[in-house]
């Protein structure tokens, strides 16, 4: 018996579209789809007609281009393999001015999204100031061939905090650069800042904007708590298999170094085949996990197993869910275990059995 990670195809595929509804979404496709899979991920969302991407790797930019020929593909990340840029037609972020003067001759022919740092801080130009010199520099260089500016961009870092003004204080800052340069007689084919949380804040795509950049919503896990399950589904299931069934006494020791004190006698632990070298995180293993329709509370991880307390209706052979529509990964991102992403980065699909059904 063996871990498996598998996903409902037809259940995403309704998510997404749900999701989507009828406005132009960009799919955050970054880090392998989440790990549900690139090829996967690219067909899904193009069958609900969604057919602009971005990640953050240059090499997965590449991917798509194969397994999607006419798509907008583009990189958040600003990488210097130009040539590449401009043989699959990806189209890249500004990360800064001393970028744009450094490379602004390089990046010819290669179509780029000005990007405005916010309070994430992570990349971009610092000010509408220095997005307008970089718009008032581009259109003075009399170079034949030179750079296309077509986007507009930033993140919100902060849309899925609701107890600190942050995110007003982003959107406000965002919105007033995309008016002044809208107002300045300035046009852009793409504009785009929402994430997840933010698109669904803001119940659409905002004003002036192109596409919602949507990640994590598109894969079945809520950014926030109090958007209801019904608007974002699950597909996915992650399950073991219950090896054994042991009996422990008062006063005995369960798992590496201690991990779980037995405090009665005849208790039940399930021997279960899936732990953290599978990517269970040990936040995770605070909790419980779902056996035959009910919840039992993990006592240990270990790297290739755990042990579940159970009770005298469980048995060998029998399935172990630690993730599916009724045990979903949001739930445990509200209850603290980490966020959405990290929870389904952390899997192991080397060791796990991974399948589409």
């Amino acid at each position: 018996m063996t871990a498996i990670w598998s996903v409902d195809t037809a259940m995403f595929c309704e998510n997404a579209k749900r999701v989507k509804q009828d406005n132009n979404i960009m799919a955050v496709v970054k880090n392998h789809a989440y790990h549900y899979g690139l090829e996967f991920a690219i067909e899904q969302f193009s069958k609900i007609g969604i057919d602009t991407f971005s990640t953050t790797s240059l090499k997965e930019a590449m991917c798509i281009r194969k397994l999607a020929p006419n798509a907008t593909i583009f990189l958040m990340n600003a990488v210097y393999d130009f040539d590449l840029l401009r043989e699959y037609r990806i189209q890249m972020t500004l990360p800064s001015l001393s970028f744009y003067y450094e490379h602004f001759n390089d990046l010819y022919d290669i179509a780029i999204h000005l990007e405005f740092e916010n309070l994430l801080h992570r990349s971009g130009l610092k000010s509408i100031d220095e997005i307008k010199e970089v718009l008032q520099h581009h259109r003075q260089n009399q170079q034949s061939r030179k750079m296309h500016i077509t986007g507009l961009w930033t993140h919100f870092g902060y849309a899925d905090e609701f107890d600190v003004p942050d995110y007003q204080i982003e959107r406000d800052a965002w919105i007033e650069i995309v008016d002044t340069l809208i107002a300045d007689g300035y046009t852009f084919d793409m504009i785009h800042a929402q994430n997840s949380a933010s698109y669904f804040r803001e119940n659409s795509v905002l004003k002036h904007h192109t596409h919602a950049r949507v990640g994590i919503a598109l894969y079945g896990s809520r950014p926030y708590q109090s958007i209801t399950e019904e608007s974002i589904q699950q597909s996915l299931t992650v399950k073991g298999n219950v090896i054994q069934v042991r009996e422990v006494n008062k006063g005995d020791y369960c798992g590496y170094s201690f991990a779980f004190e037995v405090i009665k006698d005849h208790t039940k632990l399930a021997v279960v085949d899936i732990g953290y070298g599978d990517g269970i995180l040990k936040s995770r293993a605070k909790h419980e996990a779902l056996i035959n329709g009910k919840r039992y509370p993990i006592r240990a991880l270990m790297m290739s197993h755990m042990f579940v307390e159970v009770d005298d209706g469980i048995h060998a052979r029998d399935e172990v869910i630690l993730y599916n529509k009724d045990i979903r990964v949001d739930e445990f991102t509200f209850k603290g275990v980490g966020a959405n992403s990290e929870q389904l980065s952390a899997m192991n699909h080397h060791s796990l059995i991974k399948e589409y059904r």
